[in-house]
């Protein structure tokens, strides 16, 4: 018999680079005062929805925004990072009381859930790059589907590596009745909003995700409703 899921989706708070305008990317950088409060009020939305496992991407600001969110629910269970592959992190981080173990929620790092990575634009004032490049080049490495910016990736190539992530990883926990909490970015969620929503190349590039709103999403027999 299917079993109902719940899917969340999070976009990370405002990090210190989206306050000054800048191209973001892969640089590795922490939420801004006004994200980690973004990160607070979205985890208060989804207080009271039951999470059994947590995804996050390989940048700090998508781990801030997960674990601030997670600082207000009602389970009071403790995120816990795993660590596989990860040397003696693995093998030294055992949890030996299963009290201890059953008030924990996995949270797993997957680099396929990152940011577009922007290149040689990284660092580089957004509305600089507009002004030197012209309005149609800007447009088309930042919002277009194909289009990449130099050295960077599209949102064509995002979605080759965020989709098939969320198809083989996340998707038979769904389909096992787990409830999924992911916390990632506006080009790797857009891309997997793009698989749930059924949305054309030509729509997905005008989506927008703000900042720190939990999107929700229920999962029952190869369907998903929004919530």
């Amino acid at each position: 018999m299917s079993q109902r899921a719940k899917l969340i989706l999070m976009r990370h708070g405002q990090s210190e680079w989206n306050k000054l305008n800048l191209f973001t990317g892969w640089v590795d950088i922490p939420l801004s005062m006004q994200g980690i409060q973004e990160a607070i009020d979205g985890g208060k939305k989804i207080a009271e929805i039951p999470i059994d496992v947590i995804f996050v991407s390989s940048l700090i600001r998508s781990v801030m925004t997960a674990m601030l969110a997670m600082v207000s629910h009602a389970s009071k269970k403790v995120p816990c990072i795993q660590h596989p592959q990860g040397g003696k992190l693995e093998s030294w981080a055992q949890i030996y009381s299963q009290a201890a173990k059953d008030q924990c929620i996995p949270v797993i790092e997957a680099w396929e859930l990152n940011e577009r990575m922007y290149g040689k634009l990284q660092g580089m004032n957004k509305q600089e790059i507009r002004e030197q490049f012209g309005e149609e080049q800007f447009k088309t490495w930042r919002r277009s589907y194909e289009g990449k910016p130099p050295e960077g990736e599209s949102l064509a190539m995002t979605a080759e590596r965020a989709v098939p992530y969320f198809q083989q990883t996340i998707l038979p926990l769904l389909q096992l009745g787990k409830n999924v909490f992911i916390s990632a970015h506006g080009n790797s969620l857009r891309a997997i909003k793009m698989f749930l929503d059924g949305l054309s190349h030509e729509e997905v590039v005008h989506l927008e995700i703000a900042t720190g709103e939990p999107l929700i999403y229920e999962f029952f027999d190869g369907t998903w409703e929004k919530q």
